[in-house]
């Protein structure tokens, strides 16, 4: 897939991030994820993002990840797979490169690694990434990578394959200014956890999407809200903040961490083998995964 045909697949629809499975021994477990993906697949979401935020990339080893990528694409069938990429920029550029080996469409490139670094350090982090394949990259503007419109607008410059810009940092202005600015040059992903909760302010903003991390368990339901928000039913999105939601981010909201294990929970409960998070999160408690359960067992849509 060319990175102009990615960039039109990922504003084509709703995206996700599948669970990276681990078995008991805390190792990837192939087939379960590739079960997983297959059943994602067979839904409306016309790119899947292997080894995301979501897929625990930041407790893989650079080693993995080409190894749940090469996963993916042979379950996915026709949908587009985005591999997470991070780190400092050496091991990002070997993580970029891996992924493309495996197969992977696009990379989706988080923060790098702890400090934090002026635009110039960054304009040259996320320029060596793009140079280094041929793929789309995407870069992910949130924590420690706060990337400024005129950086930006730099590396469009630059990288013919800088395709897509995905916010976590929920500054609204910031990301105007942003989407003012480069117009149509970049496809614009909501990247807040949960981003079905800000979903409304990020249109409004420009952004055409979001990665759902509920689409994991809850498929059918991420889809319905999904198609509501773009035919602008504002009753109807209210309905399902208020049903599904906000009481999902009640769980999530119980303990750091619980963005991820809170779906690797609703991934167990739909009957997929996805096994335990990796340290250093930690899985729900019975309690919650029975609230969790609770809260799936009452959706009409799932």
């Amino acid at each position: 897939m060319t990175p102009n045909n990615l960039k039109a697949a990922l504003g084509s629809g709703l995206l996700s991030f599948p669970v990276t499975h681990f078995n008991a021994e805390g190792r990837f477990s192939p087939e379960s994820y590739k079960a997983h993906v297959a059943w994602l697949s067979s839904f409306q979401a016309p790119v899947l993002f292997a080894a995301g935020g979501t897929g625990e990339f930041f407790s893989l080893t650079p080693d993995e990840i080409p190894q749940v990528v090469k996963s993916a694409k042979e379950a996915a069938g026709d949908t587009a797979i985005v591999s997470g990429c991070g780190y400092g920029t050496e091991i990002a550029v070997g993580i970029a490169q891996a992924a493309q080996t495996a197969g992977a469409d696009g990379i989706l490139l988080l923060p790098h690694y702890l400090i934090d670094a002026p635009q110039q350090g960054l304009y040259e982090h996320v320029h060596k990434v793009c140079q280094s394949v041929d793929i789309g990259v995407m870069v992910y503007n949130r924590d420690n990578s706060i990337i400024q419109a005129d950086t930006l607008a730099r590396l469009c410059d630059a990288c013919p394959n800088l395709i897509g810009f995905k916010d976590g940092t929920g500054d609204i202005g910031a990301i105007r200014q942003i989407t003012a600015k480069l117009g149509n040059r970049l496809t614009y992903l909501g990247g807040m956890p949960t981003a079905e909760l800000f979903a409304e302010a990020y249109l409004g903003a420009g952004f055409t999407t979001y990665s759902s991390a509920v689409f994991n368990f809850v498929p059918a339901l991420a889809l319905e809200f999904y198609r509501a928000l773009r035919a602008g039913e504002r009753a109807r999105c209210e309905t399902l903040l208020n049903e599904f939601f906000y009481p999902f981010m009640a769980i999530r909201n119980r303990a750091k961490g619980y963005a991820v294990a809170a779906i690797k929970a609703g991934v167990r409960l739909k009957g997929f083998d996805a096994g335990k998070v990796r340290a250093p999160l930690v899985d729900l408690s019975s309690e919650e995964e029975d609230l969790l359960a609770g809260l799936i067992a009452r959706q009409a849509l799932q």
